[in-house]
């Protein structure tokens, strides 16, 4: 009760700790069962590390040999912006960088169950001049510019914070990445214009990546430093300044020498991925943030939009598994700006040349066959989208093709139609459908022979295709059924939740 009223202190305009029934809820007994086995004091200091491409928020926490231990992963409910450091007020970016969170960041009054606050902008992003304020790890799954989590995460996360505060940690370490500093994601993200903040911050990743000791963090010159110490002949510590020049300061060898050696493992790795040809990563358009594919996949329309599924992991297959808390029904997932890919400049499509076919072959077109079927029920997702965007209704039509054809020479070359706002919309949305399979679309859209139907001879459906062909899924606009309905449209209280099992005060 003491340390909880010494802890309130620091924020005098919070409710004390010790009165605060969600404040106060005790640490789970898994999590002290797991505390146990990997050798932890509940009440260490931890360390939080938070990844925006893989949706993670993880929980570090020191063990009796004095090294952090990774304690427990919690998969991120719903950030926003993009990947990339916070920049000026109202942007909607999540922080990315090192920050402190002491007792006074703490929110047990918080609007979003509960909060806290990560500390931006810290001083470098004010030496840059970056501005924003209010940025949190909080709960409710719904994010403007911060990390949020479940009610019932959040829950457990500030309650191992609390328990730190009162074991004397005065303040316990944040990291903010956009996705785990390895040389896959490096070479990945490669030709983004974040790159070199992302190096920079890298250095203190891999500080911590080969001693698990907190990095010391200090700024100079517009620049991060991590674990400076004085040099041999200096008398006192260097004075850091954000905005001023660094002072004379060396890092201890022995972290030196093993932080040059896993850089030169990473680079040489990076040297072979970029010279083998890998993949840059598509830069942002216009998407706002990303979900965990847990969340992603409990929602109706749901995504993980920046952030990246597990391969071989779908929305589908996670459909059915427990979420890790409630998901409130104004939770609002990841969609790519229309407005931008609205006036997007269209694309340059190569002119699509004839081939012969056989006389009297009997030609049977996939695509056609397969947007009739979608005709017939209503229309597919995008064709749904299209008409409720106002977008012509002539790119969501198509006709069954003739039984028999036969085949005509046609010329050599034939002008293409230019792309609508409806197509580039539709190849936007494409890749936010969970379980969406892109070949299909990629052989929709490939060249088909150009034949004509001979006039004397009527043109006959091929039922043989609607037989043969399994039904398309239905679309997330056009509703499911019932054996394939995704839960968690509305919130659902669980009857182990943080409020029917900690409701007590301590």
């Amino acid at each position: 009760m003491t340390a909880g009223v010494l802890l309130s202190g620091c924020n005098t305009d919070q409710v004390s700790l010790a009165t605060n029934a969600k404040a106060n809820q005790p640490v789970p007994p898994k999590l002290i069962a797991a505390m146990a086995e990997k050798d932890m004091d509940l009440q260490s200091p931890i360390l939080v590390r938070l990844f925006k491409q893989e949706a993670e928020l993880e929980i570090w926490k020191q063990t009796r040999s004095g090294q952090f231990a990774l304690l427990k992963t919690y998969p991120i409910c719903r950030w926003s912006g993009d990947l990339g450091p916070k920049v000026r007020e109202g942007d909607r970016q999540a922080p990315e960088g090192f920050y402190s969170i002491n007792p006074s960041q703490m929110n047990p009054q918080s609007a979003y169950y509960l909060s806290f606050n990560t500390g931006y902008p810290n001083a470098f992003d004010k030496a840059l001049g970056r501005t924003g304020s209010q940025l949190m790890v909080h709960g409710d799954c719904s994010s403007r510019g911060c990390y949020a989590m479940t009610d019932e995460q959040i829950a457990e996360i500030y309650s191992l914070g609390r328990e730190s505060f009162f074991g004397g940690q005065k303040a316990f370490q944040l990291q903010a990445y956009p996705f785990k500093m390895t040389p896959v994601n490096m070479a990945r993200h490669r030709n983004n214009p974040n790159m070199p903040f992302w190096k920079m911050i890298k250095e203190g990743y891999d500080h911590f990546e080969v001693t698990r000791q907190e990095p010391k963090v200090d700024f100079c010159e517009k620049k991060y430093v991590f674990d400076a110490a004085k040099p041999a002949d200096a008398k006192r510590d260097p004075v850091f300044d954000a905005s001023a020049k660094c002072p004379p300061y060396v890092i201890p060898e022995e972290i030196a020498s093993a932080v040059r050696q896993k850089q030169a493992k990473d680079e040489a790795e990076y040297a072979r991925l970029v010279a083998k040809g890998t993949p840059v990563a598509r830069l942002n358009t216009g998407i706002d943030g990303g979900m965990n594919k847990v969340f992603a996949a409990k929602i109706p329309e749901g995504s993980t939009g920046l952030s990246e599924s597990a391969e071989g992991t779908t929305l589908q297959m996670l459909a059915m598994a427990k979420a890790p808390g409630t998901i409130p029904s104004h939770v609002n997932p990841p969609k790519p700006n229309l407005d931008a890919v609205a006036s997007a400049p269209a694309s340059q499509e190569e002119p699509v040349a004839a081939v012969n076919a056989p006389a009297s072959t009997r030609v049977a077109n996939a695509a056609l066959a397969n947007k009739s079927q979608e005709k017939s029920q209503g229309g597919g997702f995008f064709s749904n989208l299209g008409r409720k965007m106002g977008i012509g209704s002539s790119e969501t039509t198509a006709t069954t093709p003739p039984a028999q054809t036969t085949a005509s020479v046609a010329p050599a070359t034939t002008t293409p139609n230019p792309p609508t706002a409806a197509s580039r919309l539709k190849a936007a949305v494409t890749r936010f459908v969970p379980g969406h399979d892109k070949s299909k679309d990629a052989a929709k859209e490939a060249p088909k022979p150009i034949v004509a139907a001979k006039p004397a001879e009527p043109a006959k459906p091929d039922t043989r295709l609607a037989q043969t062909r399994p039904a398309l899924k239905p679309s997330v606009s056009d509703g499911a059924s019932e054996a394939t309905q995704i839960m968690g449209a509305a919130p659902v209280v669980q009857s182990n939740s943080f409020e029917s099992r900690f409701g007590a005060v301590r």
